[in-house]
């Protein structure tokens, strides 16, 4: 029998995470991205555990009930870090990743720091390689797509996250998944999660890390210039929906960089919130996947 997930808190990389498990057995750490939270993975959890897996979905850096982090640091380096670090502060020599979003950067970062602490990556939404950048400086419609990522950089970024308790995060969802309504249970938990002291800065800081060069930790420097070029040796998973408003489903994984292969599936009736919007296509094709 799966039981619902349960809470628990781990220090790892200088943070105190809070984090949902669920299920018994290899561990699958699952990474969420903005603006969201780990219960995006809850429909992946319970198949996950049901396959013999122990799920395990942290809040991200900043995300309550995480801390704050001491260090001020969001960097993706940072993230990858983070990932690799809280495989073994869960008491895993490796395991299966699997990242959304932010989630999927953080993910993608550890393949390349610590390749043999990821037995399997699973990525969702947010491509790896020199595409999404040049999309950023070339493709028009992509452009558009970004205008919060500006917002979110700039000095404004935290009070316009904040304003009219949140309503840019009820935006972002309407725009990168249209149709989709989550459900007002789901709403209400996002937001008191957004509404706990320093989260709109922490999230926002994410953005203004990576456009912002000078905030980055610069004893990271070489690691950081890694990790947007080099191969990744895990075998990888990578899905998009067909439908998705916050990058465009022609903003492709560079396929050259991924030495140990790589599979993509394009998920009809989908927009960014893939996992929550298709959870049986979604979660098979995971499952399938991390079984091979």
């Amino acid at each position: 029998m799966v039981f619902d997930p349960q809470e628990g808190r781990v220090s790892a990389n200088g943070v105190d995470f809070a984090y949902l498990s669920q299920g018994e057995g290899e561990l699958a750490l699952c990474l969420h991205g903005f603006p969201d939270w780990p219960g995006t993975f809850r429909p992946l959890m319970a198949a996950l555990a049901n396959a013999g897996y122990r799920a395990v979905a942290p809040y991200m850096r900043g995300y309550a009930p995480t801390e704050i982090p001491p260090d001020g640091r969001y960097q993706t380096a940072v993230l990858g870090q983070d990932a690799v670090a809280l495989i073994e502060a869960l008491g895993a020599e490796s395991a299966v990743v699997i990242g959304h979003d932010w989630g999927a950067a953080a993910a993608y970062g550890a393949a390349i720091i610590a390749p043999h602490r990821v037995r399997r990556l699973v990525a969702a939404a947010v491509p790896f390689g020199p595409s999404l950048p040049m999309s950023l400086i070339a493709n028009p419609a992509q452009q558009r797509r970004s205008w919060y990522m500006y917002l979110l950089t700039s000095p404004l970024g935290e009070m316009a996250l904040s304003f009219g308790d949140f309503g840019l995060v009820d935006r972002l969802w309407a725009d990168w998944s249209p149709g989709f309504d989550p459900g007002a249970e789901y709403r209400a938990a996002l937001k008191h999660m957004f509404r706990q002291p320093g989260v709109a800065l922490a999230t926002a800081s994410y953005y203004k890390h990576t456009f912002l060069p000078d905030l980055q930790d610069k004893a990271l420097a070489d690691l950081q210039g890694r990790l947007g070029s080099s191969e990744i040796t895990v075998k990888t998973l990578y899905l998009h929906g067909a439908d998705d408003g916050c990058i465009g489903a022609e903003v492709a994984p560079d396929a050259a960089l991924f030495k140990a292969g790589l599979e993509t599936a394009t998920i009809a009736g989908a927009g960014h919130f893939l996992l929550l919007e298709q959870p049986a296509e979604v979660n098979r094709r995971i499952v399938e996947f991390l079984g091979t």
